[in-house]
């Protein structure tokens, strides 16, 4: 009981170490967004209440949603759509692609079980607000964008944001980033009809990666993929779900 304990007590240090890191975004903007947070947050609940994690009993990771209400989701949005950077709906954010609705942005990162000595994959960076919603959850977010115009406008607003424990990258996410692995975790923001096996080679044992697959513009579905001590992996499929497709750099 006592090392139960003592492990439990290091855990919360830890995110409070992580949570320091990121000290500069959290909810210290001064901003008049507030209650549009505080209403995402309700939605997002009220949505959680009718998926898997309810039939099987499994209580939803608080810190999540303590982040997300902290989390300046307007300036992840273009100017145009600030107006409904809170509403429980993607928006376009140009290039052919959208910020993910918040409630599916909550779920996935649940799915993952972010730990605060882990190291995270993002596949697909989009506006950044993925990542900026795991940072305070983990060590490292090392997070990959295929178009060059967001994958930059990404890692500016990021920085300026101080959110320090990120690390940007240009680049085809089929193939990870195998320096910056290995990972706890892996979420991919794009939907392909497999999971792409670099991606599960870079995956530690025990470690969870979250997908949409799918065809495009058809039905999809998120699957949880986890990576047994034997490498073995395994998969269970979560929830319907209309992610943009996947892009590969041209060979």
């Amino acid at each position: 009981m006592t090392m139960i304990l003592v492990r439990s007590r290091i855990t919360c240090l830890l995110y409070a170490l992580v949570m320091l890191v990121v000290s500069g975004a959290g909810d210290v903007f001064g901003d008049d967004y507030s209650r549009e947070r505080a209403r995402m947050i309700k939605v997002i609940e009220a949505h959680l209440r009718g998926t898997p994690l309810e039939r099987h009993g499994e209580a939803f990771d608080q810190r999540v949603l303590d982040v997300m209400a902290r989390t300046p989701r307007h300036l992840f949005v273009p100017e145009a759509e600030r107006d409904e950077a809170y509403a429980n709906r993607p928006l376009p954010i140009g290039y052919g692609q959208t910020i993910s609705q918040p409630f599916i942005v909550a779920f996935m990162t649940h799915m993952l079980r972010p730990a605060p000595d882990h190291v995270v994959l993002e596949v697909g960076t989009g506006s950044g607000y993925q990542a900026a919603v795991l940072a305070p959850l983990v060590r490292q977010v090392c997070t990959i964008e295929i178009i060059p115009e967001l994958g930059e406008s990404a890692r500016k607003r990021l920085e300026e944001l101080n959110y320090g424990n990120v690390r940007t990258r240009i680049g085809d996410g089929y193939y990870g980033w195998e320096d910056c692995g290995p990972f706890d975790g892996i979420v991919v923001t794009a939907a392909a009809d497999h999971l792409p096996p670099p991606l599960i080679e870079q995956l530690k044992p025990d470690g969870r990666m979250i997908m949409p697959v799918g065809r495009p513009f058809v039905m999809q579905h998120l699957v949880l993929a986890t990576k047994g001590d034997d490498e073995r992996l395994y998969t269970r499929s979560l929830m319907p779900v209309a992610f943009v497709p996947f892009r590969r750099q041209a060979e």
